[in-house]
């Protein structure tokens, strides 16, 4: 992936996306898990998605973080990724939002 994604990190911090990592075994997951694509993660990276930190990783500086965003056909995605520095995120899984999430992404991205 050659794009730049500059993302809002709860609070002000902001986060820079140039590479994403696809494990195959984290993307059959989202396919036969959660009927996601990885097209559709890297169109919720691309529309300026939501970042908020969920917990510490089990390295040091590679925490885990959710991204709430949209596909560029509206789909709703929460995308649980590790940032693993050099502005690189791991994807670890990714699925439809909660009605709770959908809720609080529409309230922000406003």
């Amino acid at each position: 992936m050659a794009r730049v994604s500059i993302c809002r990190v709860s609070g002000n911090a902001m986060m820079k996306i140039t590479d994403i990592i696809w494990l195959n075994h984290y993307v059959e997951k989202l396919q036969h898990k959660h009927g996601v694509t990885t097209d559709e993660v890297e169109q919720v990276f691309d529309n300026k998605p939501r970042i908020q930190f969920i917990e510490r990783g089990d390295v040091a500086g590679e925490d885990v973080y959710r991204a709430l965003g949209q596909t560029y056909g509206g789909r709703y995605l929460a995308v649980f990724f590790i940032y693993k520095g050099a502005n690189s995120a791991l994807v670890i899984s990714a699925r439809e939002m909660s009605p709770r999430e959908k809720k609080s992404y529409d309230k922000h991205k406003k």
